[in-house]
């Protein structure tokens, strides 16, 4: 049985003469943050479309829980529990927040659409919904229009609906993107908590946030994994160094 809960083994993708993703084996294991990190262009965005079914591999292959998922879908990958944040908002700003939230658990359900009173009415699916904005701090905000909330208030209720599916992993896609000093150190506490709920597989280029949370990284320089290890071993290793961190680490 294998610990991985995520695992990509040589995912390899071209655009024309552009290799964005060249063999690529990467994995992400129970209980942890695996950060990935690199400069920009560097085929981050790429991997990520990859693993959650947005964009096929020209080769290679993408497993959830030791199961091969490459020719599945986003949506299908997400019933076997890949729980997605955007680095751009998929929320309904008009919805309220419970709303917001009760949309993921009516996907989670796998039942077929209704009426949007029936949704609402319906206790199972209001029991997951509040039990996930429960999880994330947010039940007292459940009936407020979701445009209000706050940048990381924001990041929250993407957690909040992904926790409707009941995830395997996380993927975020740089969760700290837009928010101030104090968003990112608040946002940073809560991420090193729900570790314990699932995994994270972690794209972020504030690197504050990736060194406090970070149990390995792996850094990607034109679509190549140059280097993973801990988070001292990624500070000192040279490649890295040269290649994007600089004067951060």
């Amino acid at each position: 049985m294998t610990d991985n809960i995520i695992e990509t083994r040589g995912i390899t993708k071209s655009f024309g003469s552009l290799k964005a993703s060249d063999d690529i084996s990467i994995d992400l294991r129970a209980g942890e943050i695996h950060a990935i990190i690199g400069p920009n262009g560097a085929g981050k965005s790429t991997l990520i479309h990859q693993i959650c079914g947005g964009l096929a591999p020209d080769a290679g292959q993408v497993l959830l829980g030791g199961q091969d998922v490459t020719a599945l879908t986003t949506a299908a990958r997400a019933r076997k529990g890949l729980g997605r944040t955007f680095q751009i908002s998929a929320l309904a700003m008009e919805d309220s927040v419970l709303e917001n939230v009760l949309l993921g658990a009516m996907g989670a359900s796998g039942r077929p659409w209704r009426f949007w009173q029936a949704i609402m009415g319906d206790r199972s699916l209001r029991e997951r919904a509040e039990a996930a904005l429960e999880r994330v701090g947010l039940m007292d905000q459940r009936h407020i229009r979701t445009s209000a909330l706050s940048h990381g208030q924001r990041r929250q209720l993407e957690v909040a609906v992904a926790l409707t599916l009941d995830p395997r992993a996380f993927v975020m896609d740089e969760p700290m993107a837009g928010l101030g000093a104090e968003g990112s150190k608040n946002l940073t506490g809560f991420l090193d908590g729900l570790r314990a709920q699932a995994p994270i597989l972690l794209v972020e280029h504030d690197m504050d946030a990736v060194f406090a949370l970070a149990d390995r990284i792996s850094v990607l320089v034109y679509g190549r994994i140059i280097a993973t290890g801990s988070v001292d071993e990624i500070r000192t290793n040279a490649d890295v160094r040269e290649a994007y961190l600089g004067e951060e680490a």
